[in-house]
C-alpha cells in the first residue's frame, strides 16, 4: 500500500486524561456495590475483575494507538524519509516503544495484584489491593507524559501533511529559491500556493492535480534548495531531497537566466551538478524560466556553456515565461509525454510482459468468400461541388443571408421554409390554435371588428347627445325607507351587544354567578327586559306570580295610573346570604392618591418578579423541585450504550 491517510489516526490524550478516561470507565462498566456481609469469595471476586477491567482498558487503548500511527519500516520509503526528517526516526520509535513498554508493565501489575487478591481476607484489604493496583497503573501512565504529548504532535503535523501517492504519474518541481516553481503549480493546477518576491516562501511541500490524456496527474511544489553539502541543509530542503530521492515522477528543474532570483547562473548549474545523481533513471526537463526577461538565445560566452553542461541525452532543455503564460502548455505536454514513454519502457522490460501477452488474442478479420464488396457512395455526393467562399454562383448559406438581412440581432431565421408539405402553399399558413379538440377559428366571428368598430360609434354618439348624464334621483318607496331604518337599528344595537360582551369579558374579577344575578334583578329590570323584546308585561300575573311568594323585608311596591309596579328606591333589597357578601378591595386601602397606588403595584411586580423566576406560588412557597430525577442516577445499568452520558 503506497497511498496512506494520516488524518484517521485518533487523537492522543495527554497522561492525565488518559487516566481519567480509563478511571471512569473501569467505574461506569463495573459493579459499583459491595457489602462486608458479603462472603469473602464474592468480595474478591468483586475486587478482582475492576482490576482486571482496568488493566484491559489500558491495553486496548494504548494498542489502538500503537496501530493507528505509522510503522516506519513497513510503508513507503518516501514516507519512511520524510517522517525521519520531519520528526526524528529516533525519537518516533522511542516514544512509541514506551507506549507498548506501558502495555506489558499495566498487565504485569495486574496479574500481580490479582494473585495477592486471592489472598485477601477482609474487604478492607481487597479494597486497599485494588486501590494499589490502579494507582500503580495511573502512576505508571503518567510517566509517559512527555511521549504523549509528542505523539500528539506528530498526529496533528501527519493530518496536515499533503496527501501524495509515490507510485502515480508525478511531476516535481525542484531549484532555487524564488525561480518561479510556486507559479508554474498554480498555472497547472488549482492549488493555491503562496507566490512572494522572497526566498523560502515555499517551506513544505505542496500538492496539486491535473488531467492530461484522460488521466490524472499529480504536480508537487518542493521547497527552495541551496547548494550546499547535505549535512548542512536544513529540514526545509531536506524535504525537496526527500522527494527527489523516492518520487517516480518527471523532474522539472527551474533556472532563472536573469538572475532576478537573487542567485547567479553559476551558483544555479552547480546546484543542478550537484543533485544529478537524484535524477537516475528519471526523465529531466532543464526549464528556463522567465524568458520575457532574459531567453536562452540571449546568452553568451561562458554563460552559455555553463548551460549547455546541464544539458545531455536524457536532459531537455525547454522555456516559458509563467508572466505571460508563454510555452506553460508545452512544458506540461513535453514532461507528461516523457514520463509515459518511460513507464511504458519500464513495463516492456519487466517480466511480466510475456505472462501477460499469453493471455492476450488478437482476432485478425477473415474473407468469407472471394466476392468483391466495394464501398457504396452516391452519386450525388460524388458530384456535389466543394464550397468555394469566393465563388459568386456558390449556394447561399444561413450566415449569408444573415448578413444581407441585417446582421445579427435583425436577422430572424426562416424555420418554415424546409417543410415538407403535400402543398407548397400551406407552408406560412397560421397554424391553428386547437381548444378541448375544437379549432378556435370556427367559433370567431369573422365580422367581430366591424361591428366592435360600429358599437364604439354609436357609445359616442350617445355619451355626445348626453344620454348617460346623471338622472334626478326618484323618492324611494317608503316602505324600504322602514326597512332600511330597521336594518341600521339592528346593526347598531347588535354593536352594542358586541361592545358589552367584550367589557364583560375584560373585567379582571371574579365572575358573579348566574343566581346571585338573578336574585339581584328587579321587577323594573323584568319590565325593561319584556319591552325589549316586544312584549307586553303581564301585571296581573306578575302580581299573582308575586302574592304566592314569601314577603320580603322590603320598601312597599307602589303601582302607577299604568299599571306598572315602581319600587321605593328604585332597587328591591334583599336578604344575601353571607357566602356571597360583597369584599372591599384591600389593595388600595391607606393610599389617598393614585400616584401612591402606581407606586405601590411596582414595588409589588418587582417582588414577584423572582417569584415567578423561581416558579413559587407565593412567599410561603417553601418548595425544592427535583433536581436529579432518581431513577436516572440510582443503582447500576445493564447492557446498553452510555450515548446519554
Amino acid at each position: 500500500m503506497s497511498y496512506y491517510n494520516f488524518k484517521r489516526i485518533q487523537v492522543v490524550p495527554s497522561a492525565n486524561d488518559f487516566v481519567d478516561i480509563i478511571l471512569s470507565k473501569t467505574q461506569r462498566k463495573t459493579p459499583t456495590v459491595v457489602h462486608p456481609n458479603y462472603s469473602i469469595g464474592r468480595i474478591r471476586q468483586f475486587y478482582m475483575r475492576k482490576v482486571k477491567f482496568a488493566q484491559e482498558a489500558f491495553n486496548e487503548k494504548f494498542q489502538a494507538l500503537l496501530q493507528a500511527f505509522p510503522k516506519l519500516d513497513d510503508i513507503h520509503p518516501f514516507y519512511s524519509d520524510l517522517m525521519n526528517v520531519l520528526y526524528d526516526k529516533d525519537h518516533y520509535k522511542l516514544a512509541l516503544g514506551q507506549l507498548n513498554t506501558a502495555r506489558h508493565l499495566v498487565e504485569q501489575i495486574a496479574k500481580d495484584y490479582v494473585r495477592l487478591l486471592k489472598f485477601g481476607d477482609s474487604l478492607y484489604r481487597c479494597k486497599q489491593l485494588k486501590r494499589a493496583a490502579l494507582g500503580r497503573m495511573a502512576t505508571l501512565v503518567k510517566g509517559l507524559k512527555d511521549s504523549l504529548a509528542y505523539l500528539e504532535q506528530v498526529r496533528q503535523h501527519l493530518a496536515r501533511l499533503p496527501s501524495i501517492d509515490p507510485n502515480t504519474r508525478t511531476l516535481l518541481v525542484c531549484g532555487y529559491p524564488n525561480v518561479g516553481k510556486s507559479s508554474f503549480m498554480n498555472k497547472l493546477t488549482r492549488a493555491d500556493v503562496e507566490v512572494q518576491p522572497y526566498a523560502f516562501t515555499t517551506k513544505s511541500l505542496f500538492v496539486g492535480h491535473m488531467d492530461y490524456e484522460y488521466v490524472r496527474w499529480q504536480v508537487i511544489d518542493t521547497p527552495g534548495i541551496l547548494d550546499h553539502p547535505l549535512e548542512d541543509r536544513n529540514t526545509i530542503e531536506m524535504q525537496s531531497i526527500t522527494a527527489l530521492a523516492h518520487l517516480k515522477a518527471a523532474i522539472l528543474y527551474f533556472i532563472d537566466l536573469s538572475e532576478q532570483c537573487g542567485y547567479s547562473i553559476k551558483e544555479q548549474v552547480s546546484l543542478f551538478h550537484s543533485i544529478r545523481p537524484l535524477f537516475a533513471n528519471k526523465p529531466v526537463l532543464l526549464v528556463v524560466n522567465k524568458i520575457d526577461v532574459r531567453r536562452y538565445e540571449d546568452l553568451h560566452g561562458d554563460e552559455k556553456q555553463l548551460v549547455d553542461s546541464c544539458l545531455t541525452d536524457s536532459v531537455t532543455l525547454v522555456q516559458q515565461s509563467c508572466w505571460n503564460d508563454d510555452g506553460v502548455m508545452a512544458v506540461r505536454n513535453t514532461a507528461c509525454q516523457k514520463l509515459l514513454q518511460m513507464r511504458v519502457e519500464v513495463k516492456m522490460r519487466s517480466n511480466k510482459l510475456n505472462d501477460v501477452l499469453s493471455r492476450l488474442n488478437v482476432a485478425q478479420p477473415q474473407a468469407r468468400d472471394d466476392k468483391a464488396r466495394p464501398a457504396f457512395i452516391p452519386e450525388k455526393a460524388k458530384n456535389r461541388v466543394k464550397y468555394d467562399a469566393a465563388d459568386p454562383n456558390r449556394p447561399k448559406l444561413e450566415r449569408d443571408l444573415e448578413v444581407e438581412q441585417g446582421g445579427p440581432g435583425v436577422y430572424s431565421v426562416d424555420l418554415k421554409k424546409k417543410y415538407l408539405l403535400a402543398n407548397p402553399d400551406w407552408m406560412y399558413d397560421a397554424i391553428p390554435e386547437i381548444m378541448d379538440g375544437k379549432n378556435v377559428a370556427d367559433f370567431v366571428d369573422p365580422e367581430i371588428e366591424e361591428r366592435l368598430a360600429a358599437l364604439e360609434l354609436e357609445e359616442e354618439r350617445l355619451a355626445a347627445e348626453g344620454f348617460y348624464d346623471s338622472a334626478p334621483e326618484e323618492d324611494e318607496d317608503s316602505d324600504m325607507e322602514d326597512l332600511k331604518e330597521a336594518a341600521e337599528g339592528l346593526r347598531v344595537k347588535r354593536a352594542l351587544i358586541q361592545q358589552a360582551a367584550q367589557i364583560k369579558k375584560g373585567k379582571n374579577r371574579p365572575a358573579v354567578p348566574l343566581g346571585v344575578q338573578a336574585r339581584s334583578k328587579t321587577f323594573v329590570d323584568l319590565q325593561s327586559s319584556l319591552r325589549e323584546v316586544d312584549m307586553d308585561p303581564d301585571v296581573q300575573s306578575i302580581r299573582g306570580r308575586m302574592a304566592g311568594q314569601k314577603r320580603r323585608r322590603s320598601a312597599p311596591a307602589e303601582m302607577d295610573a299604568d299599571g306598572d309596579v315602581e319600587m321605593s328606591g328604585g332597587v328591591a333589597s334583599s336578604s344575601k346570604p353571607r357566602a356571597h357578601s360583597a369584599t372591599r378591595d384591600r389593595t388600595n386601602l391607606g393610599m389617598s392618591t393614585k400616584r401612591q397606588r402606581t407606586e405601590a403595584e411596582a414595588i409589588k411586580k418587582r417582588a414577584e418578579k423572582q417569584l415567578g423566576i423561581m416558579a413559587k406560588a407565593g412567599e410561603s412557597d417553601r418548595h425544592i423541585h427535583i433536581k436529579k430525577p432518581k431513577h436516572l442516577f440510582t443503582g447500576k445499568r445493564g447492557l446498553g450504550t452510555s450515548d446519554r452520558r
